[in-house]
Parts: structure tokens; sequence; C-alpha cells
């Protein structure tokens, strides 16, 4: 997908919970978490050439800081986000540099998904397809978690987890196969 086209699914993803476009465009603070992160990883990704590419990457920084001030929600230009990212609160959101989140997933308040663990097991998360992240809920390591999964709210999940997982608790446990459906 290229751009505007990865904006206009984000856009459609906010619509379908609600709003219209001038709430959603001008008073929805995760959408404009969202923009900016598009505009900034289609920087990261696509500009080469460095007389163009620190410049702008500089002003994306800027951005992201405004971003990170205005909404509490910190999105780096360089994480992998797949089309249809929802992000449906205001604040306390802070997703790593190296985070690689599937297609259409949903993300709520207070999530924390960031690096964690020792020498071979340090690293970060990836999430895959329809993934439902729950209010305060932090993911970190090295791990997976599949497509469908449900992550509930204030949950810790530090090990990986297969397909259609709901997963609660400190640390997280999986306590059923029901998915995400419903959530997403």
């Amino acid at each position: 997908m290229n751009l505007f086209e990865l904006i206009a699914s984000d856009y459609k993803k906010h619509k379908k919970y609600g709003g219209n476009f001038f709430t959603i465009v001008f008073f929805t603070q995760g959408f404009w978490a969202v923009y900016h992160y598009r505009i900034s990883h289609f920087i990261h990704q696509k500009v080469k050439w460095k007389i163009f590419r620190f410049p702008l990457l500089f002003i994306m920084l800027i951005g992201q800081k405004g971003i990170e001030i205005l909404t509490g929600i910190s999105i780096p230009g360089s994480a992998r986000i797949g089309h249809s990212f929802y992000v449906g609160h205001f604040g306390g959101i802070i997703l790593n540099a190296n985070t690689v989140i599937g297609n259409n997933c949903n993300i709520s308040q207070g999530v924390t998904i960031g690096v964690s663990g020792l020498d071979q097991n340090r690293g970060t998360p990836i999430l895959g397809n329809e993934v439902y992240i729950g209010a305060n809920s932090v993911i970190a390591g090295k791990i997976i978690l599949g497509n469908n999964v449900l992550v509930g709210a204030c949950s810790l999940v530090k090990d990986s987890f297969s397909d259609n997982s709901v997963i609660m608790g400190v640390p997280g446990i999986q306590v059923s196969q029901n998915g995400s459906k419903g959530y997403i």
C-alpha cells in the first residue's frame, strides 16, 4: 500500500468507531499520532538521499516531540505497522522504535510495547494481524503474538502466544482460544 492508502485505511478504521471527518481530523489525538507516524515512516523508508533525508527526519523528529506533548503517544517512524491501525484514546502509549505490528490492530491507552530481556533473548515484540491490546498493558521482550490475539487490560506479556489467544494477568497467561473477534 502507498502512503495515501495507508492513511485512508487508518482514517476509515477511526471512522468505524464513530465520528465524522471534522472530529477525527481535528479532535482525535490517536489519529494525529498515526498520521504523523505514517509520514515519518514514509520518509524513514523511502527518502535515501542524505541531502533530503536528514533535514526531513529532523523535522519529523521535532514533529514527533510535538505529537508526544499534545497526545501522550510516542510512535517512532522506524516502527513497522500495518494498515488500519487504531489508537483509541489519549495518552501513555509508548512504542519501541523496533516494534512490528501487523494489519488491523487496536491499541488502548496506557500501552507500552518495548524492549526487554538479556543477551540473545533481548528484543522487541512482533505482533500479528488483528491484535487488540487492552488499556494499561505492557508487551515486552523478544516475543511473537500471533494473529487474532487479545491482550486483556493491565496485563504484562513477556512470552510468545499463538493465534487466537486471549491473554490476561501479570505475567500474562492464556485464558482462552476465543481471540480478538468482536474487539477489532
